[in-house]
């Protein structure tokens, strides 16, 4: 490992902070699933992801796709903190003239490889990416971000058996299991369970994670990487809100944004935040 456990916890606190910082600053913008994301992210861009931040366009670079734009705070302080761009450039946030927009776009930073918004869509981007791979020869994989409301969606599914037919192994998709979205929680708008089984009906071969534990982060796009026969989904149970109390598990933080004292509470509570190598 190219960083300890403990290191990329303490990214994953920084880039939470960020996130408090930023949309606090800005008065909109997604917290909840921003902050639960937090540990994924510090895992893919420290020991997973195949990138060069000197070089972001780097031809055999790993593609990693955010379907679930909304919470671009956290792929934001990742980049940032991984040397894309100057972290003082976070505070720009959603401001009119930003490259750091609400929804990501993909030519305005260096380091986004897709325009995301619409929800449901990025499973499919990502599927042409490695379809386009294979048919290049190429060996790098694609690592695509989605959320479990997105599920809803009917084109995720199309996607879903497209990926299968065409036995993408060079595809990865991790879904932050959170159980929200922007109406309550995804069981009582739109039951998706049992989902990992789902999955596995549509041809994909699936893993089911802690999505705060590091270690078991890793361990499963090792895992992922080593699966040749189908694409992967690694299912990622989080917290939405983790690290801040008054957020955690509450649906209302899908996209609300902190005032002055909320913000100075999250910081302090995430001043505390270690983290978790424990198993599930």
């Amino acid at each position: 490992m190219k960083h300890t456990i403990e290191e990329i916890q303490k990214l994953a606190t920084d880039i939470r902070k960020d996130v408090i910082r930023m949309v606090s600053h800005a008065g909109s913008g997604h917290v909840a699933g921003a902050l639960g994301m937090a540990d994924i992210f510090a895992a893919l861009y420290s020991e997973i992801v195949h990138h060069d931040p000197k070089n972001p366009l780097w031809e055999d670079r790993d593609r990693v796709v955010v379907s679930n734009g909304h919470i671009c705070p956290v792929l934001y302080a990742t980049l940032a903190h991984a040397g894309y761009f100057p972290q003082s450039e976070l505070m720009t946030f959603r401001e009119f003239g930003s490259r750091l927009q609400g929804h990501p776009f993909r030519t305005s930073l260096p380091g986004i490889e897709t325009t995301s918004g619409p929800l449901g869509c990025g499973i499919a981007q990502a599927i042409g990416m490695a379809l386009a791979a294979k048919l290049d020869n190429k060996k790098y994989d694609i690592w695509c971000i989605a959320s479990d409301g997105e599920m809803d969606e009917g084109n995720t599914w199309e996607a879903l058996m497209c990926a299968a037919k065409y036995g993408l192994n060079n595809l990865t998709v991790i879904v932050d299991r959170n159980n929200i979205q922007i109406d309550g929680f995804t069981e009582s708008v739109m039951p998706l369970e049992p989902l990992k089984e789902k999955y596995e009906a549509f041809g994909w071969y699936v893993l089911e994670i802690d999505g705060h534990n590091i270690a078991a982060i890793i361990d499963a796009c090792a895992m992922a990487r080593s699966i040749y026969e189908k694409p992967v989904i690694i299912i990622a149970h989080t917290i939405p809100g983790k690290g801040v109390d008054f957020m955690e598990f509450d649906p209302e933080w899908h996209g609300k944004s902190p005032d002055l004292q909320e913000t100075e509470h999250a910081l302090k509570e995430l001043r505390t935040l270690k983290g978790t190598i424990e198993e599930m």
